[in-house]
């Protein structure tokens, strides 16, 4: 169950390292219209010095964003601010956040403090192990608190969040076997974050699906095992096949799990666990969900069907992975660290079509 927070009049100053990305512009658009956040510095690497309107002319017919100015990602340029949201690539997180007042409240979006196993960081990702923070995911069951009494909270991967949202209900209930899960999940090119790269090209996406990463080497994997182990209270081991759909954003994760149970059941189970939650709508029976339908919105979109001939359950899940998938669910851990009712300057009604 959702927990509403009380509201402060207090306001909290926020600034985002790593602005001039995909999921630090949709922090921007967020925070500014969020009623008790201020949008502080917007700081960025190469883009430092740049005007914000330069890199991001969505905010062109904003005055007070018009004329912000990147500034560099450094502990001086944070000082003063109550709230950081870091969305750097992975590894570029730890050193910065070291640096810091320890009394900061930070989101990382990055995957520096998601891991508790210091073995699975170097298998997936190498370098120096950071440590885990708060793993912020409040629709699990159990974290919503944990995040509430945090400072500091690990924003998990996009894919992660739809495949941890579509099985914990089925898992935390023992109605899906732990060893025997296939996802096979599609993502829109932003996901791949704003870097050039030749295979993200228009004529290389356009009119074209992908894989990428099988093999069970996707940086996600250790992080939604180790969400649904904590769940199911057992190990769990997923087949991840990630694809690249030629569409900007949103994912569409398609889970494959083996069951004995009817789909009455299922579905009853997935109901139940959501029931009362604000961004989550398990969909009438026979809809199917779809990513337009979660665009711009931190919406999760979520259907369940049973193939009695294999004792199989398949669950669909639709998200915006810049959204709910980045910065919305980063704003929404941002509002429970802070006491605010954690819907706060965020909305479930995506854009579509």
């Amino acid at each position: 169950m959702r927990i509403i927070m009380h509201m402060s009049n207090t306001i909290t100053k926020a600034a985002i390292v790593g602005a001039s990305g995909y999921a630090g512009a949709e922090l921007i658009r967020i925070i500014h219209a969020h009623p008790y956040f201020e949008l502080g510095a917007l700081a960025a690497g190469a883009n430092a010095g740049a005007k914000l309107t330069d890199v991001h002319p969505q905010f062109s017919s904003v005055a007070e964003l018009a004329s912000k100015v990147f500034v560099a990602s450094t502990p001086a340029e944070l000082a003063g601010h109550d709230l950081v949201f870091l969305a750097l690539p992975h590894g570029q997180s730890a050193e910065l956040i070291a640096q810091l007042p320890t009394d900061i409240q930070i989101v990382d979006l990055g995957a520096d403090f998601r891991l508790e196993d210091d073995k699975d960081w170097h298998t997936y990702y190498g370098g120096a192990y950071a440590g885990s923070w708060t793993y912020g995911i409040p629709e699990v069951h159990g974290q919503r608190a944990k995040i509430s009494g945090s400072t500091r909270v690990a924003n998990p991967g996009c894919y992660a969040t739809a495949i941890e949202l579509g099985l914990a209900p089925l898992l935390g209930a023992n109605l899906i076997e732990t060893n025997d899960i296939i996802v096979v999940a599609a993502s829109g090119t932003s996901g791949a974050g704003r870097t050039a790269k030749v295979n993200l090209l228009n004529s290389e996406v356009a009119g074209s699906m992908s894989t990428y990463k099988v093999g069970g080497t996707h940086q996600h994997t250790p992080e939604i095992e180790q969400m649904l182990s904590h769940v199911a209270g057992a190990d769990v081991q997923i087949n991840f096949t990630p694809m690249l759909a030629p569409m900007p954003r949103g994912i569409l994760a398609t889970l494959s799990v083996k069951t004995s149970q009817g789909a009455p059941m299922l579905r009853t189970a997935m109901q139940d666990y959501y029931a009362g939650e604000a961004f989550i709508t398990v969909l009438p029976e026979g809809q199917l969900p779809v990513t337009a339908s979660t665009l711009g919105s931190n919406a999760v979109h979520i259907q369940v069907a049973k193939d009695d001939r294999t004792n199989r359950a398949t669950v669909i899940v639709a998200i915006d992975n810049l959204i709910k998938g980045a910065a919305g669910q980063a704003v929404q851990n941002a509002n429970l660290i802070c006491g605010y009712d954690e819907t706060t300057g965020l909305s479930a009604i995506g854009v579509a079509p």
